[in-house]
């Protein structure tokens, strides 16, 4: 019988499941950082006009950037530990990369999801672009579409998306980009209704 085969969705698969799940358990990762520090050119943005997208970079790696980031010591990130059905695992097309999954059974953290396969986002990645400031961050991804919609709706659905996995998930990068993005919504509108 061949093992089973968990993929860790902490982006649009939180929303968005892949294909052949047979069975799913919310939860988190230790020692990682979720940032919208991935440009887009064909899902959230253009070649013209960059997105922003998240991806998951070791917090270890990321403390070169901690300097610019207001969340340095956030190294929990929740999302969904999928099991794909083995015979369709090698159609995922992710990077092999294992780390167990951990959640929270009558109020006691354990593992839920051991050696699960994460996609980790590398700095020396063409389309990784850091931490950039939260204003100009919050001002691209609300500017931005691409064939896959508004970047904007992209963060608000992985922002509601996050809040309904447990109790306790949050995400302090992510609340603080839907307060500004939403800032800028509603300034536009103010500034259309005058």
């Amino acid at each position: 019988m061949s093992q089973p085969y968990i993929v860790f969705g902490y982006g649009s698969l939180i929303f968005k499941p892949p294909p052949h799940t047979i069975s799913q358990v919310n939860g988190f990762l230790k020692g990682y950082v979720r940032r919208f520090a991935q440009s887009s050119n064909d899902h959230r943005g253009t070649p013209e006009n960059l997105g922003r997208v998240v991806t998951l970079i070791s917090a270890e790696d990321w403390a070169e950037f901690s300097a610019a980031d207001p969340f340095p010591h956030d190294d929990i990130v929740w999302g969904v530990a999928y099991t794909i059905d083995p015979a369709y695992a090698s159609e995922n097309g992710y990077s092999v990369h294992h780390t167990d999954v951990y959640g929270f059974e009558n109020g006691v953290e354990k593992v839920v999801a051991p050696q699960a396969v994460v996609y980790v986002g590398r700095k020396d990645n063409h389309a990784f672009v850091g931490s950039e400031d939260l204003d100009v961050l919050a001002a691209r991804i609300y500017t931005s579409v691409g064939p896959s919609g508004k970047n904007k709706d992209y963060l608000y659905d992985l922002a509601d998306a996050v809040k309904k996995l447990a109790p306790e998930s949050y995400d302090s990068h992510i609340a603080a980009l839907v307060h500004r993005v939403r800032a800028l919504e509603n300034a536009e509108v103010n500034t259309t209704s005058q």
